[in-house]
């Protein structure tokens, strides 16, 4: 058996996508202990989405709300969360997205890379299930992809999430138009 190869264009970065779903509420279990907490945003503000976004995302490459003019990032975002430590610093993001008919998409899921490897993404993701699984819905669904953190994907598969889709995506490297640092994301070659 032989795959093939798709070709990706110059400067741009390629992902492979998984998309993932939970059709059956998990059974309740004790969140492992935080210092941190969330905090709902009642209203977002444009700028301070976006430096959340970057600090979070930054490393993974997310760019796609920094890409977007306030009016339309304003419209596209859903409900936020900001992840807070006992300083009162924000150093995580969670947006749950409900307009679907009883559904739960997980938008974004993320902390600062400090905070990586310490047992707060057990938490953070245990208080994701809570919040996502409110008020009749039947299903939470996730995208992630080969640019995630390594943990992404088997931390939902462990969950109880299952994949039904795949695909690869391509797009144009932010590094190269300006919106991230040239130096982002060493771990994705920069090829132009």
């Amino acid at each position: 058996m032989t795959g093939s190869l798709t070709d990706v264009p110059r400067g741009h970065v390629a992902a492979v996508v998984t998309y993932l779903e939970m059709k059956q509420r998990p059974e309740p279990a004790p969140a492992p202990e935080s210092p941190l907490r969330l905090e709902r945003w009642l209203e977002v503000d444009a700028d301070r989405y976006r430096a959340l976004f970057r600090r979070v995302g930054q490393t993974w490459l997310w760019f796609s709300r920094l890409a977007m003019d306030d009016s339309t990032l304003l419209a596209n975002v859903a409900e936020v969360h900001a992840v807070v430590d006992s300083d009162g610093t924000e150093v995580g993001l969670l947006e749950l997205d409900f307009r679907g008919r009883r559904e739960c998409l997980i938008r974004f899921l993320g902390l600062i890379p400090e905070l990586a490897g310490r047992g707060h993404g057990r938490w953070l993701f245990a208080q994701t299930l809570s919040l996502a699984w409110q008020g009749g819905v039947e299903q939470v669904r996730v995208h992630t992809c080969t640019l995630d953190h390594p943990a992404a994907l088997p931390s939902y598969l462990r969950a109880g999430f299952r994949v039904y889709a795949r695909a690869l995506e391509t797009f144009p490297d932010p590094r190269l138009s300006g919106l991230l640092p040239r130096d982002t994301a060493p771990q994705i070659p920069l090829l132009c």
